[in-house]
């Protein structure tokens, strides 16, 4: 007969990996970045649960991986991606050591239960996805499998790095940046910088074959890993959401401004993009900061929130009130939105030069909210940037679907900022 661990609770998380005797839990019983606890076969339920590793604010568990001899926790420590090995034969842990400031890692499939190696998962802004094998006794990386270029790939020549800009209310929020090793440092090269910060969803400082040509043409690339997303525990996710929404825009903001005070980027020299929610954060920054962005693109943009967030008929309206707030119910929550929603906010001046795409079948984003943002601000621009407004006739929210159809898109965001910018 199947044995109920936990029953179903609000915010309650748990899943359960097999070793001997016991059950390994890993779980926000406690706390919601999650700690690892284990429970005896006969009686798992959680009063029997006892802690084997603590989670912190710091210290976010992800997941793990039960063996013979070892716990295996991926975590990410201040934001970065780390892999713990707990020695059980021995009481002893160490982390993996990893070559770059800033990459992504995870396990890999690792079926076999009595080993001394592992299978992890890697890639970084500068190296392709690559399958590693751990020897934990000897604690070397062997590369197996490295992802080839069909364009010709040489490593070498880019470098990536990680820095933390501080945010207007103290908070320090995380900076990945690659570029190609001769970009000069100076302010004089195009930057591209790219956010989400929503759902606790993390960007992660991974690899892009298509994101080489933009280095090759002298751009450097950053990802802001602001609040709203869970790069630093699920506490960054909630202090970008509901009542905290505006810390996910100012963070944006903020991380430009110290980038061009370190000399990666100058005023009016950023090319900015994101989509969806990150469509909502460029146009919001746009509004917070004109000055700042030379382009922006802004695909499938959530801009018009507070209309949206009022009609209860659309159906993806209920469930999004837990993320943005309730404005038909709570009044602090419809002034709250009305103050950063992009459309409700735009005021004649002048603009960046705009790139802002919609897709006729998005269930998620209608197709009239970029329209209607894109129609009201060429009333109020006051310049004579482009404002571009392209609305894809066959697609929904991702753009249309196919493998080279993506990287169509991709090379189309790419041409529209290297002609403003680089006048290309």
């Amino acid at each position: 007969e199947p044995t109920l661990i936990a029953p179903r609770a609000v915010d309650f998380e748990y899943d359960v990996d097999h070793r001997y005797e016991a059950f390994i839990i890993r779980s926000n019983l406690r706390q919601q970045n999650f700690d690892i606890y284990t429970a005896p076969l006969r009686s798992p339920d959680t009063e029997h649960w006892q802690m084997l590793l603590e989670g912190d604010e710091q210290h976010y568990i992800t997941g793990h991986l039960a063996l013979d001899n070892y716990i295996v926790v991926e975590e990410r420590v201040d934001g970065l991606d780390q892999i713990r090995i707990m020695d059980l034969t021995n009481d002893t842990e160490h982390f993996i050591d990893f070559p770059e400031a800033a990459y992504v890692v995870g396990l890999g499939i690792n079926p076999n239960f009595t080993t001394h190696s592992l299978r992890l998962g890697y890639n970084s802004m500068v190296t392709p996805s690559t399958i590693y094998e751990y020897d934990v006794q000897q604690r070397v990386l062997k590369v197996l499998k490295v992802q080839q270029i069909p364009s010709g790939y040489d490593d070498t020549q880019y470098t990536t790095e990680r820095m933390t800009a501080t945010a207007r209310d103290g908070t320090s929020v995380p900076i990945s940046i690659v570029r190609h090793r001769n970009t000069p440092l100076d302010g004089s090269a195009p930057l591209y910088l790219y956010g989400y910060g929503a759902y606790g969803y993390a960007t992660e400082p991974g690899f892009s074959s298509a994101r080489i040509s933009l280095l090759e043409r002298g751009f450097i690339f950053a990802i802001a890993h602001i609040r709203g997303g869970d790069e630093l525990g699920y506490h960054w996710y909630t202090q970008g959401k509901l009542a905290q929404r505006t810390n996910t825009f100012n963070d944006f903001v903020d991380v430009a401004r110290h980038l061009i005070a370190e000399g990666y980027a100058r005023a009016g020299n950023i090319a900015i993009a994101g989509g969806s929610a990150g469509g909502e954060l460029m146009c919001a920054v746009v509004n917070q900061a004109p000055e700042l962005w030379g382009a922006v693109a802004a695909h499938v943009p959530f801009v018009d929130v507070l209309n949206t967030m009022l009609d209860a008929t659309l159906p993806l309206t209920p469930p999004e009130w837990s993320e943005w707030g309730n404005p038909i119910e709570d009044a602090e929550a419809f002034k709250l939105i009305q103050s950063y929603s992009p459309y409700d906010q735009l005021e004649e001046g002048a603009y960046p030069a705009m790139l802002v795409t919609a897709g006729l079948h998005d269930p998620r984003v209608t197709y009239w909210e970029p329209a209607k943002y894109v129609a009201r601000l060429r009333t109020l621009k006051s310049d004579d940037n482009p404002l571009l407004l392209k609305t894809n006739m066959e697609a929904g929210h991702g753009g249309k679907s196919g493998r080279y159809t993506a990287l169509l898109e991709t090379a189309e965001e790419y041409a529209f900022f290297i002609c403003v910018l680089k006048g290309e």
